[in-house]
């Protein structure tokens, strides 16, 4: 893995024109991708353990709603099954359908999504993002 991190830092040398890099910048740059590789692999397997999870919730309720029952009793607790409600996210096209069905008049549903679109609040920020050679 270091490796990997070292022939990156070779490339970022040879790309900046033989420039004197600071010594804290070149440790910082080998932490970073050290995190960021850190963090997909954490990533990788929070997916699996998630994806996991879920078999086997879907297994132990079909178990249980078989038995017609709604609760394990552990020793440390009880497993209810309960119904949840996810509701689809609010996107501008829903909210511009919803709006048509009350206002008849097309031009104020328009200005109305206009106004929300132009006055939503927008945060900018800094990131890094790392890509391969093309």
């Amino acid at each position: 893995m270091f490796e990997k991190i070292y022939k990156q830092f070779d490339f970022i040398f040879n790309t900046m024109n033989q420039e004197i890099v600071p010594h804290t910048l070149v440790e910082n740059v080998q932490k970073w991708l050290m995190y960021e590789n850190q963090l997909k692999i954490i990533h990788e397997k929070t997916k699996l353990i998630r994806d996991q999870k879920q078999q086997l919730t879907q297994s132990i309720c079909q178990h249980m709603n078989q038995k017609s029952t709604k609760q394990l009793h552990l020793s440390d607790g009880v497993l209810t099954v309960y119904e949840k409600k996810e509701y689809s996210p609010l996107t501008f096209t829903y909210i511009e359908e919803s709006l048509g069905k009350i206002i008849t008049d097309k031009t104020h549903v328009a200005y109305i999504i206009d106004h929300l679109k132009k006055n939503r609040e927008v945060k900018t920020s800094h990131e890094l993002r790392k890509t391969g050679k093309k």
